[in-house]
C-alpha cells in the first residue's frame, strides 16, 4: 500500500515529523511511502514559508492513503487538482494538527478550489469543516503553557486504532472544536493540563468540562458520490510525536485506513528509524537549506 505524506506548515515542524513517520511505516511495516514538502523554487530546498508550491502532488494518483499536516497552503490549481481528484475517488485521509485549516486562498480567489479555504462561507469552513469535521476555531488550551493529555473514550476503547495506543501526551495545546458533526466518532478526548509536563494536573473548571475532541473518525462523501474514511487529530506537532502512544495511534490508523485493521499488531513497533530530535514548535524554527534528498528518504 502506498502512503503519500503532505508536509507544509510554518509552526509545528511537519517537515521533521512526517519523514520520521514515513520511515517507521516503510522500514518497520512495509508500506511504500512518499513524502512531499513545501519547496522553495529558487533553490530546491524545503521551506515551509513557501505556501504555494508542493511539487510531486501527482504521487497522489497512485496513493492508497494520504497523511497530511498542512497549514494555510494556496497551491496552484495544477497541483491542487491531484489532491481534489484523490478525495473525489473516495480515498482515505489522516489529517494532523493544523490540517483543519490546511488551505487559505488569499491571492487567487478565483481558483476553482477557493472553496477549500478555511474561512469559506459558501462551503462553510472549507476543507477543514466540510471534510475533516472542523476548521480553525481557537486555542482552547493556553498556547505554550498548557499541554495536552489524550483521554481514550470508553465507548471506543476496543477500536483497532487504539490498540496499544496508551499514554498519549503532547506539549502543544488542545484546539477548540465546536462544529463536529454528529456522525463523528471521538476516539480520544483532549484534556488540558496545567503545565508543560506530562505529569502536570488537569486544569480545573470549564476547560475540561466537557473535554474537546482530540482524535475522531468520520466519513466524507465527495461530489462524485464516493465516500472517504477520515481520521483527524488536532495533536501532531513534531514534538508531540515523541509520544510512543501517539505514534502508535497514527501507525494503527494507517493500517485501518487501507483496510488492514486485522493486521494491526498488539503493540505496533514505532521505534524511530535513525535519529529523531525535533525542533520545538514555533515560527521560524525550521532547519533551512535541506533538500528532500538530504533526508535519505526511500520510497
Amino acid at each position: 500500500k502506498h502512503i503519500v505524506f503532505l508536509s507544509g506548515d510554518e509552526e509545528y515542524r511537519s517537515e521533521e515529523a512526517l519523514p520520521m513517520l514515513a520511515k517507521i511505516l516503510a522500514f518497520r511495516h512495509g508500506f511504500k511511502c512518499t513524502v512531499l514538502f513545501s519547496i522553495n523554487p529558487t533553490n530546491g530546498t524545503i521551506d515551509p514559508l513557501i505556501q504555494n508550491n508542493i511539487p510531486g502532488m501527482e504521487a497522489l494518483n497512485s496513493a492508497d492513503l494520504c497523511v497530511m499536516l498542512l497549514r494555510f497552503r494556496e497551491l496552484p490549481d495544477a497541483q491542487m487538482k491531484h489532491f481534489v481528484d484523490y478525495l473525489n475517488r473516495g480515498k482515505p485521509i489522516i489529517a494532523l494538527r493544523t490540517s483543519t485549516h490546511a488551505f487559505a486562498y488569499d491571492q487567487n480567489k478565483q481558483s476553482a478550489y477557493a472553496r477549500f479555504d478555511w474561512r469559506n462561507k459558501e462551503w462553510p469552513g472549507g476543507f477543514g469543516q466540510q471534510v475533516l469535521g472542523e476548521t480553525w476555531v481557537n486555542h482552547h488550551g493556553n498556547h505554550g503553557k498548557e499541554s495536552t493529555r489524550g483521554v481514550v473514550n470508553d465507548e471506543f476503547r476496543s477500536h483497532p486504532i487504539l490498540r496499544g495506543a496508551t499514554d498519549i501526551w503532547g506539549p502543544t495545546d488542545v484546539y477548540g472544536v465546536v462544529h463536529l458533526p454528529k456522525d463523528a466518532q471521538v476516539l480520544v478526548w483532549g484534556e488540558v493540563l496545567s503545565g508543560m509536563n506530562s505529569t502536570d494536573r488537569p486544569v480545573a473548571g470549564q476547560k475540561n468540562d466537557p473535554m474537546m475532541p482530540l482524535v475522531w473518525l468520520r466519513d466524507y462523501t465527495g461530489e462524485k458520490g464516493k465516500t472517504s474514511q477520515i481520521v483527524t487529530t488536532t495533536i501532531g506537532a513534531a514534538v508531540d510525536l515523541e509520544s510512543v502512544g501517539l505514534r502508535r495511534l497514527i501507525v494503527n490508523a494507517c493500517y485501518w485506513a487501507v483496510g488492514r485493521e486485522r493486521k494491526i499488531p498488539v503493540n505496533a513497533n514505532v521505534d524511530y528509524v535513525g535519529e529523531y530530535k525535533p525542533n520545538w514548535f514555533g515560527f521560524g524554527k525550521f532547519k533551512p537549506g535541506l533538500k528532500p534528498e538530504d533526508l535519505e528518504l526511500k520510497q
